[in-house]
């Protein structure tokens, strides 16, 4: 099959997002491939972004998935040594690759890319020119194909999400730092759905912060299965079983773990003395009636995925070392100055932690919740005491509107070099010195952590619920934010994917977190107060420690209501 839609561009480009328009064009100046329209990037000789793209599906099943397209690249530049214009080629979030000035040519040459590893994946498939101020550079563009072959339609599943009841078990000790760590993790899991399971995945999520020749985790001397190769730029690792695994039968992976945190204030980072380690577990990726789901990282949001699971992880440090993670930890002395923290946590769709030398200070909310604030240099006292309040305020309010908070302690990690501002995982949370942010990052502990959901896919159902959830807890109704709504495109819509977001993440925020918890605020004033917390309420107790998709939210709002809410999702583009 070929999936690329007028990849040659005979057909007026309505396939494709030009911007500007005039990038799909056959004017004299340059010339086609084949046929007479082409796309033209850049080529002015002053300062520009021109940009092309189209949403493409690559079959779920087939053995080959080639993207291809002529790229012909003239330019004014004389250097030889520097590239001042450059073409990107992307396909979801992951870079195919690169050209520039440098790579001038005559005539077009063919490029091509193995995409197989987004089989069974709707993605934005792009090209980016840039161009700096002075003597042009053209990237020229025909015959766009993206050709599927061989194998077969992956075997029919009955839809449940497997590998399912995921227990996991680590053992990693640290270097003097805490920034790196090596050790054994292994995971037993049940196969919940009616077809065999005869491999998984494992996610290797912070391998984005590297590169393929320099993974910042490894996994080696696997066990229970066999290795195969890394895809999804090395944050994805298949795992054959050895036998397929029936229905209702459990198997155990193990492997060793190493885990090398690179420098920066990130979710996975360190800034300065302080590990941030986020995402850095592999964790099983999720099959259901999608079929294996190996979406791509994000750092615009997140593309996690996973079912709820248990964790035992023992982490072993220098005593100088605090370690706030996931779950309900206690330490032990270890040998040599060092500590024994061991977390232990149920139901959790992750695990993260940190390390450094934390100032910590600790309270109980009123409704026996233990909160902890550990700080970085840097955060006054006074800071961290406001945060803690804010946190003991904040849980307590979401469980009171959503149900009981259900994962022992909360640990809320401060710095305020983090770019990201804040980040979630469950019982721990990466946060700037705000009430604001710590709110949300919070009420994600229901949206994403107790009520699941596939966050690449539908990061609505996390980000527009938290945000909703937080301007509750602050007592903002949302008066009218709905009458500031502006979309930027007839494609845009509150539940996009992050691979249209990765495309258009200058709108990410302003159409996920604010029109997102808009249209909830909208959706309040139409069923009513009441029949709204009930109805969040009842959803979340529905979906506790499962996952929730749109079609679900629409179906639970329905039932809440006589009103027809046909025109409300449409209004609010909100499909699925």
């Amino acid at each position: 099959a070929q999936v690329v839609a007028d990849g040659g561009f005979e057909n007026g480009g309505s396939a494709w997002t030009a911007s500007p328009t005039t990038v799909i064009t056959s004017r004299t100046g340059q010339s086609a491939h084949g046929g007479s329209t082409y796309a033209w990037l850049d080529g002015t000789g002053r300062t520009r972004t021109d940009s092309l793209a189209q949403s493409v599906t690559v079959p779920g099943g087939c053995g080959t998935a080639t993207l291809s397209f002529w790229l012909h690249i003239d330019t004014a530049e004389t250097t030889s040594a520097t590239a001042y214009d450059k073409l990107t080629a992307k396909i979801g979030g992951t870079t195919l690759g690169s050209w520039s000035n440098l790579d001038k040519n005559t005539g077009y040459v063919r490029k091509s890319f193995d995409v197989s590893s987004f089989a069974g994946q709707t993605v934005d498939l792009s090209f980016t020119g840039t161009e700096d101020s002075s003597l042009q550079t053209s990237f020229v563009l025909d015959d766009v194909a993206l050709d599927t072959s061989g194998g077969s339609a992956p075997p029919a599943t009955d839809g449940t999400r497997t590998p399912a009841a995921p227990s996991y078990t680590v053992n990693l000790s640290s270097d003097t730092g805490g920034t790196a760590w090596t050790g054994h993790e292994s995971v037993t899991f049940t196969n919940a759905s009616a077809t065999a399971l005869n491999e998984v995945y494992l996610r290797l999520w912070d391998n984005y912060h590297g590169t393929c020749d320099a993974m910042p985790i490894k996994v080696s001397n696997v066990t229970g299965g066999t290795a195969g190769d890394l895809s999804v730029a090395c944050t994805a690792l298949k795992i054959a079983l050895p036998a397929p695994l029936a229905q209702g039968r459990s198997a155990t992976i193990g492997f060793d773990l190493g885990i090398t945190v690179p420098s920066g204030a990130d979710r996975f980072g360190h800034d300065g003395a302080y590990s941030f380690i986020g995402n850095a577990l592999p964790v099983l990726a999720v099959r259901d009636a999608a079929g294996w789901h190996l979406d791509p990282y994000t750092n615009n949001g997140e593309a996690f995925y996973s079912l709820a699971a248990d964790f035992k992880v023992t982490l072993d440090h220098p005593s100088g070392l605090l370690v706030p993670a996931t779950g309900t930890s206690t330490d032990t002395p270890g040998t040599g100055g060092r500590t024994v923290t061991t977390a232990t946590a149920s139901q959790v769709r992750d695990f993260a932690w940190a390390a450094g030398p934390f100032t910590k200070i600790s309270g109980t909310s009123p409704s026996g919740v233990a909160v902890n604030v550990y700080s970085v240099s840097g955060i006054s006292s006074t800071s961290a005491r406001s945060m803690l309040s804010t946190a003991m305020s904040a849980v307590d309010t979401h469980a009171a509107r959503f149900g009981a908070y259900p994962y022992g302690e909360l640990d809320a990690v401060l710095d305020n070099n983090y770019w990201f501002g804040g980040m979630e995982y469950p019982g721990f949370v990466l946060d700037l010195v705000s009430s604001t942010a710590l709110t949300h990052e919070i009420g994600h502990q229901w949206w994403y952590g107790i009520v699941g959901d596939d966050e690449y896919n539908s990061p609505w159902l996390d980000e527009s619920f938290a945000d909703y959830a937080t301007d509750l807890a602050q007592g903002n109704t949302g008066t009218n934010c709905w009458n500031s709504v502006s979309w930027a495109s007839s494609a845009e819509k509150i539940t996009n994917s992050m691979a249209y977001w990765d495309a258009h993440s200058s709108r990410y925020s302003t159409v996920v977190y604010g029109y997102g918890k808009c249209a909830l605020h909208d959706l309040r004033r139409v069923i009513g107060d009441t029949a709204m917390a009930k109805l969040l309420k009842d959803y979340a107790t529905a979906h506790w420690y499962g996952v929730s998709t749109t079609a679900d939210f629409k179906a639970a709002a329905q039932a809440a209501t006589s009103t027809d809410l046909t025109s409300f999702w449409t209004q609010h583009r909100i499909d699925g």
